[in-house]
C-alpha cells in the first residue's frame, strides 16, 4: 500500500511539474467549444440542440492530446524499464499513472464543462447530468488511453496509432454520455446510459490496468 502510495505522489509531482500539459488540455477544450457557435451561428435552439454532443466531442478530443505522454518520458529515460522490474506489481503503478492522468486533465475538463454548456445554450436542467456523464466517461477514457500508449511505445507517429487505437473504442462512451444529457433534456430516462457508462467503467477498470502493463513489458522487453 505504501509502494503504491508512493508511485502516486511521485507520478503527481511530475505532472504538476508538467503544468502545461494540463493548461493545454483544457485550452483546447474550451477554444473547440468556442468555434461551434462562431461556425453555426449564434441561434439558441440549434446550441441547445447540439451543445451535449459538443461538449462530449471537444473533451474526449482534449483526452486524447495527453495520452501519448502517459508513458513516454519514463520510457525515453529508462525509468520504465526500473518500475517494472520493481517488487511492486506493475499493474498498480499503471494504475497510479492513470489515476493522475484522470485527477490533471479530465477533472479539469468537467470542472469546465458547465460554464461551457451555459455557452452552448444548454438548459440548466441538463447540468447535473452533463456532470455525471463526464465524471463516469472520462477515467474510461484514461483508461482507455493508457492501454493505447503502452501499445505505441517506441513507435514512430505513436500519437497518430493512439487516436486510430482509442478513438473507436471510445465512440460508446461518447454515444451514452451525449445520450444521458439528451435524455435528460427531452424527458427521458438518463439513468439508463449512465448506468451503461458505469459498467463500462467496471470494466475498464477490471481490465485495462493488467492490458496496459502487459504491453508496457512487451514493449521494454
Amino acid at each position: 500500500m505504501m509502494g503504491a502510495v508512493a508511485v502516486f505522489r511521485r507520478e503527481m509531482r511530475l505532472a504538476l511539474r508538467q503544468g502545461a500539459d494540463s493548461a493545454m488540455v483544457v485550452a483546447f477544450f474550451v477554444i473547440a467549444v468556442v468555434l461551434f457557435p462562431l461556425g453555426i451561428g449564434p441561434e439558441p435552439n440549434t446550441l441547445a440542440k447540439i451543445g451535449p454532443g459538443v461538449v462530449w466531442v471537444a473533451a474526449l478530443m482534449a483526452a486524447m492530446l495527453s495520452m501519448e505522454r502517459l508513458f513516454q518520458a519514463d520510457y525515453e529515460d529508462g525509468s520504465l524499464e526500473l518500475l517494472t522490474l520493481a517488487p511492486m506489481p506493475l499493474e498498480i503503478t499503471v494504475l497510479a499513472k492513470i489515476a493522475v492522468h484522470w485527477l490533471t486533465t479530465g477533472l479539469p475538463l468537467i470542472v469546465v464543462s458547465p460554464l461551457l454548456a451555459v455557452m452552448m445554450n444548454v438548459p440548466a436542467d441538463g447540468w447535473p447530468v452533463l456532470i455525471a456523464s463526464l465524471a463516469l466517461g472520462t477515467p474510461i477514457l484514461s483508461l482507455l488511453g493508457a492501454v493505447g500508449a503502452a501499445l505505441v511505445l517506441g513507435a514512430r507517429r505513436g500519437g497518430v496509432l493512439l487516436s486510430l487505437l482509442i478513438l473507436p473504442l471510445a465512440v460508446p462512451v461518447l454515444i451514452f454520455g451525449a445520450g444521458a444529457v439528451d435524455a435528460a433534456l427531452t424527458g427521458g430516462n438518463a439513468k439508463v446510459n449512465l448506468l451503461l457508462e458505469g459498467a463500462m467503467l467496471l470494466g475498464c477498470l477490471a481490465l485495462c490496468p493488467w492490458a496496459a502493463a502487459a504491453a508496457v513489458r512487451e514493449a521494454v522487453a
